[in-house]
């Protein structure tokens, strides 16, 4: 009886040394190669227990890189056993404490390609709701101080790659052309928050900042939009500097759940695609 189980053991030992070499790589991925190598298998075996990973959904491999990561199946059995399931819930304390600080409507994007997704919207305790977006809602990256700000934390080259892409989308949005949006990043950038001055909304104004995954790149934003008057002096100073808090918390929290994740894991896990 033993002896006819003793191959499921060796398979179970066998994918689990896959599953702690991808897990040391950090999120940076792995060659088939160096996989076999670092768990003593052979390319063949390798091979065919991590494509019965993938099936599982255990394991993932980058459509560009060609690399292997932890899947987001196994993220979500880790998340579960600790209770914690998806970027809203991550960020729950974040939007919490700004619409208590703010008693304006605070807001959790999150980037899906060229767009900007509505994940969360928590209105506060001031009479007059600035409700621009709903949960849901999607609008091209530059559109809004949280939008604005996922944009301006991305590269030259892939700013440049997601205003071609919504070339034709941008068009609805007057205040928006490719150049503007382009003085709106730069401007981003030097303040490091990014600022809607009404552009979307007469009267309505925001600000914004973006939540970086672990390699640098945007995952998503929270913004804080009021009406004008509550968005001037050193009440915007104020703001700004609740927003650097909660984003740099929320940061420190994303950092340690997925350091592992590959970049479909994180895409998957803030549900924006």
């Amino acid at each position: 009886m033993f002896r006819s189980m003793e191959p499921s053991y060796q398979n179970i030992d066998r994918t689990a040394a896959i599953l702690r070499v991808l897990g040391e790589r950090n999120g940076a991925g792995a060659r088939l190669t160096d996989v076999a190598l670092s768990a003593k298998l052979s390319k063949s075996t390798a091979h065919r227990l991590i494509a019965s990973l993938i099936g599982a959904g255990l394991v993932e491999q980058d459509e560009t890189t060609r690399l292997f990561h932890l899947g987001f199946d196994l993220f979500v059995l880790g998340s579960k056993a600790a209770n914690r399931y998806g970027l809203v819930e991550i960020a729950d304390a974040s939007l919490t404490n700004l619409v208590e600080r703010t008693a304006d409507t605070v807001y959790l994007q999150a980037r899906s390609g060229a767009e900007a997704v509505c994940l969360e919207r928590r209105q506060g305790a001031f009479p007059i709701k600035t409700l621009t977006l709903s949960i849901g809602d999607r609008r091209p990256l530059g559109i809004g101080a949280g939008s604005l700000a996922m944009l301006a934390a991305l590269t030259d080259e892939d700013v440049a790659l997601a205003l071609d892409a919504n070339a034709a989308r941008l068009l609805p949005y007057r205040a928006f052309d490719a150049s503007t949006i382009w003085e709106l990043v730069e401007a981003t950038r030097r303040n490091g928050y990014a600022w809607n001055d009404g552009r979307v909304v007469p009267g309505m104004h925001a600000i914004g900042i973006s939540v970086l995954g672990t390699n640098g790149a945007p995952i998503g934003a929270l913004s804080v939009a009021a009406i004008e008057s509550r968005m001037i002096g050193e009440r915007r100073e104020h703001i700004v500097g609740w927003l650097r808090t909660e984003v740099t918390a929320l940061e420190a929290r994303l950092g340690r759940m997925t350091e592992r994740l590959g970049d479909l894991g994180m895409r998957r896990l803030v549900g924006a695609n």
